[in-house]
């Protein structure tokens, strides 16, 4: 445990003593424990059919079968399908960023409940993984941060599920940030930039990655490309959302 989860998990236990919980959406003081009221979860923007089999792009159509958007359509990618239960947006995005970039290791527990519902599409439930894999973060954007939020996720994950949570991955190159850039950039910028760091304990497996949040699916690919040459008998996304 990293000195920061320490200090988080102290204040868990003693900083409500002075400061009620409270909601990260309203504001409003909550139960000990919980950090997003009713109210604001249910305006968390999910994900609902049509939407894209491989990526799950939704489409705001009247599309009643499967289908397969252009964006998939015309490149090859390793993984079976990437699935995000919610859009990047309002509480949701609010939580992600709260927690990603200002250390709010309380708000794991309420998107680690919204990424769980993943599970249970029939994408992921048809064939169970034999293990989360987090997606890794270069050694200095982990100095930086203390913590790596998809190793986190897939923490809980794998303690709420059973399913064990592997660091099967390394990110040996460190990369800019990739906000500005479109789809190639991304999977030039990340090209080589991960390895497999047990080779026997992946392959023949049905792994399950893990992010928080699916963009374009550059990072994705890249982690999913290199499982896959490890020997890995498959690689599916799960992510909190969707941007």
């Amino acid at each position: 445990m990293s000195f920061l989860q320490t200090i988080d998990r102290l204040w868990g236990a003693a900083g409500t003593l002075c400061f009620p919980p409270h909601c990260t959406g309203c504001r409003a003081d909550t139960e000990r424990g919980v950090h997003v009221c009713e109210q604001c979860a249910e305006t968390a923007e999910r994900i609902v059919a049509p939407y894209c089999q491989r990526c799950s792009n939704p489409f705001d159509g009247a599309i009643t079968d499967a289908f397969t958007c252009s964006n998939c359509a015309d490149r090859d990618v390793h993984f079976e399908c990437a699935i995000a239960p919610y859009r990047s947006s309002g509480i949701v995005r609010e939580c992600i960023h709260a927690f990603k970039y200002n250390k709010a290791l309380h708000l794991r527990a309420p998107l680690a409940k919204w990424l769980i519902e993943s599970l249970a599409d029939s994408r992921i439930a048809s064939r169970p993984g034999d293990a989360f894999i987090p997606v890794p973060l270069h050694h200095v954007r982990f100095r930086e941060r203390e913590f790596n939020q998809a190793e986190e996720l897939a923490r809980l994950l794998s303690k709420q599920s059973g399913t064990p949570m592997w660091n099967a991955l390394k990110r040996i190159r460190y990369t800019t940030t990739q906000t500005k850039l479109d789809r190639t950039e991304r999977m030039e910028n990340l090209r080589g930039a991960f390895r497999v760091r047990h080779t026997r304990r992946v392959k023949g497996r049905h792994l399950i990655l893990v992010d928080d949040v699916f963009t374009t699916g550059s990072t994705v690919e890249e982690c999913s490309r290199v499982l896959m040459r490890a020997g890995a008998a498959s690689v599916r996304v799960i992510t909190v959302a969707r941007g």
